[in-house]
């Protein structure tokens, strides 16, 4: 009866935020039902398994949500579990307790993306499918929980988990070939090949089932396991001026986040540099702007998927970075001004520091593009990429206030996703859509394309309105921030 107590408890402290429980819905229903259909198409470029990827979008929805949520519930709640073991609670009570709430929270997400699928495609094997959706959800319940153990910052461990998602999302059997011999340690490679029925025959006596049985069960130790390590306790003046010193101390807390850095140059790397490994030997047409004329151009993919992969990554991660670095701060401007720091100066130095990290994202990012692509004009494709990572920082900074820790990850990992990765992407169609036209993403897009694709720059209308998308978000920060902080 105490650990049901304590599960009612830990959910209604998760629901506190009423937008919580929504994200954890909406977000896999939004993913099945928009993206699952244009991942598929890319799959089929990619040498995947095309109409499958439809089915198991469930479970990738479903398993990040559930990694999302577990990390941010054993972080946020690792000084309360300790104070409650000091007070009497048995530990293993406690475990009980912290795995079932998590466990609750996968079934919801896996419950929500099941209810979409049939909408987006039908279940043929319905039994199949939603056991192969749970075991996603346990498995990144796993991974969030032990990022939670050994991540402590909320920067630091939301990359992560989100790096290891790409991976296992992009590089798994369903998007890639199921045959490749190094994306068989994925966490979901055997339950994504079981769940969509496609025999590995590479299992052993075990088969697909038997090795998807083993991670799942495996990582619900794990997650016991880690969870009881938290438990564990021991026995025994002037504008200017005020500008630099919020500035300066800002990024010396980056500094002494040296896993940040690394991050933040590491996750490009891996990605575009993958990105192109798997490309294949095949050609795509684009609908550009060259010398005043718009027309249909053909590109070899080996060439090309790279570029058009970058802007995915710097998105992503700006958003991330101006995310955090308005919620970390927050309580901290709070304190300043009250002390007498003016807000808009505050609201300088805040965004100063993200426009650093953006400069620094965009700069390691297009370092590396620039070894496996080759861009007409590098300049106007590195400012196309920068006005996005830009764009994408300001929603971050809008994001924080608005929906918290939890709900803005996921939020900020979903936006970039679906504008940049989907609706923009070349890779889908010739050109987006008209109403993909409408979104944050489209002019920055569009610029860079043009930089990297063409050799006259013919995008000064997608200029301004990217452009004047950074003056809107810009505003709109400024006004969260200034309620956010007095």
């Amino acid at each position: 009866m105490t650990t049901l107590l304590f599960v009612r408890r830990f959910l209604a402290d998760y629901a506190r935020n009423p937008v919580n429980p929504l994200v954890l819905v909406l977000v896999p229903v939004v993913f099945v039902v928009v993206a699952a259909g244009s991942m598929a198409e890319a799959a089929k470029l990619l040498g995947g398994t095309g109409p499958s990827v439809e089915t198991a979008a469930a479970g990738w929805a479903a398993g990040f949500l559930a990694g999302i949520a577990s990390y941010f519930q054993l972080r946020a709640a690792r000084a309360a579990d300790r104070r409650l073991v000091l007070a009497g609670l048995p530990s293993a009570r406690l475990v009980s307790a912290r795995v079932a709430t998590g466990l609750a929270l996968a079934v919801l997400a896996s419950a929500a993306a099941l209810v979409a699928l049939p909408a987006r495609t039908g279940i043929d094997q319905p039994w199949r499918v939603a056991a192969g959706t749970l075991m996603f959800a346990v498995i990144y319940l796993a991974i969030g929980a032990v990022t939670g153990v050994l991540v402590h910052n909320q920067v630091n461990g939301t990359v992560l988990i989100l790096f290891v998602w790409i991976m296992d999302v992009f590089f798994g059997p369903a998007v890639g070939s199921p045959d490749r011999l190094a994306t068989r340690w994925l966490p979901t490679h055997f339950v994504t090949l079981w769940m969509i029925d496609l025999p590995s025959r590479h299992g052993g006596r075990l088969g697909d089932l038997g090795w998807a049985l083993a991670w799942t069960i495996g990582a619900l130790i794990t997650a016991c396991v880690v969870v009881a390590a938290t438990t564990r306790i021991a026995r025994g003046g002037r504008t200017w001026g005020s500008f630099t010193t919020a500035l300066r101390m800002g990024l010396r807390d980056y500094r002494r986040n040296p896993v940040l850095w690394a991050l933040l140059v590491v996750v490009p790397v891996v990605f575009i540099w993958l990105s192109k490994v798997i490309t294949p030997d095949d050609t795509t047409s684009l609908s550009l702007v060259d010398d005043g004329r718009k027309s249909l151009f053909s590109f070899w993919l080996p060439n090309m998927h790279a570029g058009t992969m970058t802007p995915i990554a710097v998105a992503s991660l700006a958003a991330l970075a101006g995310l955090f670095a308005v919620l970390d701060a927050r309580s901290g401007d709070q304190r300043l001004t009250l002390a007498g720091f003016r807000t808009r100066t505050l609201l300088a130095a805040r965004l100063s520091m993200i426009g650093l990290v953006v400069l620094l994202v965009t700069a390691a990012t297009l370092a590396v593009t620039a070894t496996v692509f080759d861009a007409e004009q590098w300049a106007v494709y590195a400012g196309g990429n920068a006005l996005l990572a830009a764009t994408y920082a300001l929603i971050g900074v809008c994001i924080g206030p608005i929906f918290g820790r939890v709900s803005g990850v996921l939020i900020a990992f979903l936006l970039p996703f679906l504008d940049v990765g989907i609706a923009q992407s070349p890779m889908l169609r010739a050109e987006p859509a008209d109403w993909a036209r409408f979104l944050p993403g489209y002019g920055a897009d569009r610029v860079l394309l043009d930089g990297g694709l063409t050799a006259s720059f013919d995008e000064t209308a997608a200029l301004l309105l990217g452009l004047g998308w950074l003056l809107v978000l810009g505003v709109l920060a400024a006004r969260l921030f200034r309620r956010a902080t007095t």
